[in-house]
């Protein structure tokens, strides 16, 4: 490991019990317009867990008492469940992924509705959850916001966590490890001190994200920590311990394309040059016997920094 990325680990890896939830409130209300905080969940056929999240989050980060959440989106990115009803009845402002930049026509993947939620949010913080969370704890919202609102220096933060499969409590983020991490140590090792550099939840200023460009499926996490390197440096740069997170694991094919997609982040960070042929075959044994091939399209589309998009910037100028 470099000195440079041994040293950061000391000075910026921190246990959200560092800071406490009245050090928080003090500090967002001496930071003022500045310490504004939006908090967005993803959610595509969530509904069996994105009302749980929104109440907690309501319940304990939004009340009069600890005001630290001043916005809650969910952006429904297609869902065919009930998704938006159960998170608009949890308390959530709801947002469908269409109704976003209308002109602009969508396309499938998470980093699209990450990208977008930008338009549909107005702090100046802006926090990131997954919306497949079990067992939630708003520790994963505090724990991650509370170093931008205490530290004006830092402009992104990571969670870090053991990532529970099944009955046990690690053992999940198997493309962070057969991937990922690899591909961070080989070719941008200062990042290699990130626990959880796929993980979904993270907060940022928007002063950065808006500088930034969204691969626009599974890639979003990676070339968003690649370009923030580049943008602000590692020493602007954190990550917060929240303890465990329980989610929906993937099966091995939908991890398969997620790799696939990250490889192809990655490389377009390395040369920024075209895939010569953006696909992946996967293979699924068939009843009877033998083994059919699928093939499967790789994202390649990045959406651009949203400050070179008018509508967005018309709308920072007008508020």
């Amino acid at each position: 490991m470099l000195d440079e990325v041994d040293h950061w680990l000391e000075r910026r890896s921190w246990s959200a019990a560092e800071r406490p939830p009245h050090r928080l409130l003090a500090a967002k209300r001496a930071a003022g317009p500045a310490g504004s905080v939006s908090v967005v969940l993803p959610a595509l056929n969530e509904e069996a867990t994105v009302g749980d999240i929104v109440a907690a989050i309501r319940r304990e980060l939004m009340t009069e008492d600890m005001p630290l959440v001043d916005e809650l989106v969910v952006v429904d990115s297609g869902s065919t469940d009930r998704t938006s009803e159960v998170a608009a009845a949890a308390g959530a402002k709801v947002v469908h992924r269409d109704e976003v930049l209308p002109r602009l026509p969508t396309v499938p993947g998470k980093g699209e509705v990450l990208w977008r939620s930008l338009l549909a949010t107005s702090g100046e913080i802006v926090c990131f959850v997954d919306a497949d969370l079990r067992e939630f704890d708003t520790t994963f919202v505090s724990g991650i916001v509370g170093p931008l609102l205490t530290d004006p220096g830092l402009a992104m933060v990571k969670a870090m966590y053991d990532r529970a499969i099944g009955d046990s409590p690690a053992g999940g983020g198997r493309v962070t490890e057969l991937v990922a991490r690899p591909l961070l140590n080989l070719y941008w090792p200062q990042l290699a001190g990130f626990v959880q550099p796929l993980g979904g939840e993270y907060a940022a200023r928007r002063s950065l994200l808006e500088r930034l460009s969204f691969p626009v499926g599974y890639g979003v996490e990676l070339g968003l920590l690649v370009d923030a390197l580049h943008t602000v440096g590692l020493d602007a740069l954190a990550q917060v311990d929240v303890g465990v997170r329980r989610h929906r694991n993937q099966d091995g094919l939908a991890l398969g394309r997620m790799a696939a997609a990250i490889h192809r982040t990655a490389h377009v960070r390395q040369a920024r040059g075209p895939l010569i042929r953006p696909v992946i075959t996967q293979f699924e044994r068939v009843p009877g016997g033998g083994f059919v091939p699928h093939t499967h399209p790789v994202d390649t589309e990045e959406r651009p920094p949203m400050c070179t998009v008018p509508e967005y910037t018309a709308r920072r100028t007008a508020a």
